[in-house]
C-alpha cells in the first residue's frame, strides 16, 4: 500500500507545482515588459531633448566641468527650426530675437531687432522679416549653446539667453548684417 499513496502524493505535488511555476514566469514577464517599454521610450525621449543642465550654463563652464581642453566643442544643442505662425511652438522662430526651443520660449538677450507684429512702418516690417528669416537660417546651421544673460526671464516669461556657436553670439551676425542692434536696456524705434 505504500506504493499507491506515494504515487498519488507525488502526482498531486507535481500537479500543483507546475501551474504555480508557469504563473510566476508569466507574471514576471507581465511586470518586466512595461518597465522595459517605459525605459526604452524614456531613452528615445532623452535622445531627442537637449541635454539636462545645459540651459543657462556658459559654454566655458561646460568645457571646464567636463575636463575638456579649450579646443573641445561645447555647442551641443540642435534642432530643426521652422517659422512660428501663432501660438506655442516646439522649435520655431517667432521673430528676429525670439524663438521656441524644446517647448520653452527664449528671448535673445544681447540684441534688439525690428518688430514684426505689429511693425510700425514698412521699413521696420521689411527689416523684421529679414531678421526673422536670418535667425532661422543661423539656428539651423548647426549646434549652438544657450548662455546665461544675468537675468533668467523677462517680464513676458521668456528665458533670457545669449545664443552662441563656437563662442560667437548670433548677435554678431545679425548686427553685422544690419538686422539688429546691441540691446541697450530698452527698445528704440526702427522707423
Amino acid at each position: 500500500m505504500a506504493g499507491p499513496d506515494f504515487l498519488s502524493t507525488h502526482r498531486r505535488q507535481r500537479r500543483y507545482r507546475q501551474p504555480v511555476r508557469a504563473r510566476r514566469g508569466v507574471g514576471t514577464i507581465r511586470l518586466v515588459m512595461p518597465v522595459m517599454a517605459i525605459g526604452f521610450l524614456g531613452t528615445l525621449a532623452a535622445l531627442q531633448m537637449p541635454p539636462a543642465g545645459l540651459d543657462g550654463v556658459p559654454a566655458s563652464a561646460l568645457a571646464l566641468a567636463s575636463g575638456a581642453g579649450t579646443n573641445a566643442p561645447t555647442d551641443r544643442l540642435t534642432a530643426s527650426f521652422a517659422l512660428c505662425h501663432s501660438g506655442e511652438g516646439i522649435n520655431c522662430i517667432v521673430d528676429g530675437d525670439t524663438f521656441w526651443f524644446g517647448g520653452e520660449k527664449y528671448r535673445i538677450a544681447d540684441i534688439d531687432t525690428p518688430e514684426t507684429h505689429p511693425a510700425r512702418c514698412v521699413e521696420e516690417a521689411r527689416l523684421g522679416d529679414a531678421a526673422t528669416v536670418r535667425l532661422r537660417a543661423w539656428m539651423n546651421e548647426g549646434a549652438f549653446s544657450l548662455e546665461s544673460a544675468g537675468r533668467d526671464i523677462d517680464r513676458y516669461g521668456r528665458k533670457l539667453r545669449i545664443v552662441t556657436r563656437g563662442g560667437a553670439s548670433v548677435a554678431d551676425t545679425l548686427i553685422g548684417e544690419g538686422l539688429a542692434r546691441p540691446w541697450e536696456g530698452k527698445r528704440r524705434p526702427w522707423c
